[in-house]
């Protein structure tokens, strides 16, 4: 049981969370390269996202596992996201720190997202086995997490250079 639920409904809530955090942070993501700021979708993006790394520690854990550290630096990147956004109001160095660091916190989700799909999906799963407790491997998951670090490198370079709001309520 997790927060009242039992295990496999928490991890529904969870990916229901994780999803709705990697949609949102999407359509973020090709806001700012319209310039275009958002504030509902960011305020969502954001939180969904906090909620994903928080609620990621409350599986039951019996050793720290590297989920557990990207949802550590996640929860750090998310902090200064906010900053950025919300108290700084992406004045100055504050507009490219905002989008390096809600950015690669959108990353880290999609790249879980790409690991639990290799590890759920049974095509996927032929594609790239993993050997418990190892997460998948091989040159099917290298090529496809290599394309989506490649998408968001390209992408965030993208936002940073073309993202200039005139004000972020």
């Amino acid at each position: 049981m997790v927060l009242g639920l039992s295990l496999p409904a928490f991890t529904l809530v969870h990916v229901i969370i994780s999803l709705i955090g990697i949609v949102a942070g999407l359509v973020v993501m090709f806001g700012l390269l319209g310039s275009k700021p958002m504030p509902g979708l960011t305020a969502i993006f954001l939180l969904f996202t906090i909620l994903t790394s928080a609620t990621g520690f409350l599986f039951p854990l019996k050793e720290l596992l590297p989920s557990h550290i990207i949802g550590i630096i996640s929860l750090v990147l998310l902090a200064i996201a906010c900053l950025a956004i919300y108290g700084m109001k992406l004045s100055g160095i504050w507009r490219p720190v905002y989008i390096v660091t809600a950015m690669i916190s959108l990353y880290f989700n999609v790249f879980v997202l790409v690991i639990q799909s290799f590890l759920k999906v049974p095509a996927l799963a032929a594609l790239a086995p993993a050997v418990a407790p190892n997460p998948p491997g091989g040159p099917v998951f290298a090529v496809v997490q290599g394309l989506v670090l490649v998408f968001f490198v390209v992408l965030t370079i993208g936002a940073w250079r073309r993202f200039k709001p005139m004000a972020f309520a």
